[in-house]
């Protein structure tokens, strides 16, 4: 009966710690993606941006931000990896791939937008 208990009570101790580092991992995927959010955000309001076209615009950002996109990407992979270990890392690695895209197409089209409406 000990070992019983022991058992359950060594159990719920490891589910805890797997609860709390995908917890973790997933604040530190919402700070990477935030910091990544924020370095585009002050890519776009910088003054020489607005004269830009919206093809060099788009090329840089796809350019800038190397750190912090590459902070996001691996963060983002973590917590994947830990939510989901028995999925192909290629489809970790596409995923945070598709996140970084869907980043920028977003700074973009607000870019173009503004630029449209001016």
């Amino acid at each position: 009966m000990r070992i019983i208990l022991a058992a359950l009570a060594f159990g719920l101790t490891a589910t805890g710690a797997v609860a709390d580092e995908l917890d973790d991992a997933h604040r530190l995927a919402l700070q990477g993606r935030d910091s990544y959010w924020n370095c585009l955000a002050r890519e776009y309001s910088r003054d020489g941006t607005q004269g830009m076209s919206a093809k060099d615009f788009t090329a840089d950002i796809q350019s800038v931000c190397p750190s912090e996109r590459q902070s996001f990407r691996v963060a983002l992979i973590d917590y994947l990896s830990l939510q989901n270990p028995n999925a192909e890392s290629d489809a970790h690695l596409s995923t945070a791939n598709r996140a970084i895209e869907l980043a920028q197409k977003d700074i973009i089209t607000a870019f173009v937008k503004h630029k449209a409406a001016n």
